[in-house]
């Protein structure tokens, strides 16, 4: 996601030097540079903005996995482009108007806008940093790196993937040149101003944000730990009585480490209490349970508990009915258990 600023509709009074910059065309990242010696500026491109489509099918594939690997008990959000605000702006020849600034989370993200133009824009995104710098120090060469460029823009949904590690800005430039011969004649009657005689650009621009449209509220889940001890070992079954399962297919995760091999189960708890009083009834009860490990010492692993199982135990003893050693045993367990909205579990 992605968390705009609001800035005020602002028409900067950008040096000679940046005002001669120019959109290039195709929608990569392309580094800008102002050459003196030139009335052109060089431009050159940089392959890395591929990494931007990359990372959007990285992303969007990453989502369709958590969602097939997501456990929910209500029916998918639907997540839609909302209209947030509308800005204005009236840009005179070769101005630029820097609109809202993005700040990309982690991965990356997309950006959605609306521009309407009464004459032809440019429109692209640059680093923050960099129009700063170009705002600041109007003596300096400006240099911007310009990504999602588009050019001779009137009417347009745009829109731009954003890599992270830094803020972007929207940069929108009015395309028309100023008519020397006239601006000069102005500029001898009436001096500074002359600006005023040239008639407007009109711009809007709409903003967007990505959010939920359609069942948002839903149930939410964290890990919690339930059990989490050392203990002595002995021959007697340690019994836990942990878990009342609140959904079908609810993740769980246990850690065992023992000096000697042991037994782990996770059994119906009326199972655990035949165990506890009669160790040999383990055979039995470990045929009716699929979330088990036999004969380890250092593991963790993970299954699945569903609400027709009814209130679960975690079941833990040695192989070995033998000799004990006096020595301690660890053990947890963690489930992925419901935090808020839980009543709509009960709605599926």
């Amino acid at each position: 996601m992605y968390y705009g600023t609001k800035r005020n509709a602002t028409l900067i009074a950008v040096p000679a030097q940046a005002r001669a910059l120019a959109f290039p065309g195709p929608a990569h990242i392309t580094t800008v540079i102002a050459d003196p010696r030139f009335r052109l500026l060089r431009v050159v491109p940089d392959r890395s903005n591929t990494l931007g489509a990359t990372m959007k099918k990285l992303f969007w594939l990453g989502a369709v996995l958590l969602c097939l690997a997501g456990i929910s008990a209500a029916q998918d959000r639907v997540f839609e482009w909302i209209k947030a605000s509308d800005e204005a702006a009236q840009l005179d020849p070769m101005d630029y108007h820097a609109g809202r600034v993005y700040r990309p989370a982690s991965g990356g993200g997309n950006m959605h806008i609306d521009i309407q133009s009464k004459l032809p824009v440019n429109v692209a995104m640059a680093p923050n940093d960099q129009w700063i710098a170009v705002t600041q120090h109007p003596e300096v060469p400006p240099r911007l790196d310009f990504i999602c460029m588009r050019e001779h823009v009137v009417s347009t949904t745009y829109e731009c993937h954003l890599p992270d590690g830094r803020q972007w800005v929207l940069l929108i430039r009015d395309e028309r040149m100023p008519d020397r011969v006239v601006v000069q004649s102005i500029v001898a009657v009436f001096g500074h101003g002359a600006r005023r005689f040239v008639s407007p650009n009109d711009l809007k621009i709409t903003y967007y944000r990505w959010d939920c449209v359609q069942n948002c509220i839903q149930p939410e889940f964290g890990w919690s730990v339930l059990v989490k001890e050392k203990y002595e070992l002995s021959t007697a079954p340690k019994v836990y009585n942990l878990i009342n399962p609140d959904r079908d297919a609810q993740p769980v995760w246990i850690r065992i480490k023992a000096p000697i091999p042991m037994t782990v189960a996770l059994v119906p708890s009326q199972l655990a209490d035949k165990i506890y009083d009669d160790p040999s009834a383990l055979s039995s009860a470990l045929a009716n349970t699929s979330c088990k490990q036999r004969g380890v010492q250092s593991l963790s692993f993970s299954c699945n508990v569903n609400l027709a199982d009814g209130r679960q135990s975690l079941v833990v003893l040695p192989e070995s009915r033998g000799s004990i050693p006096h020595k301690k045993a660890e053990i947890e367990m963690q489930a992925n258990e419901c935090t808020a909205n839980c009543n709509l579990l009960d709605k599926q």
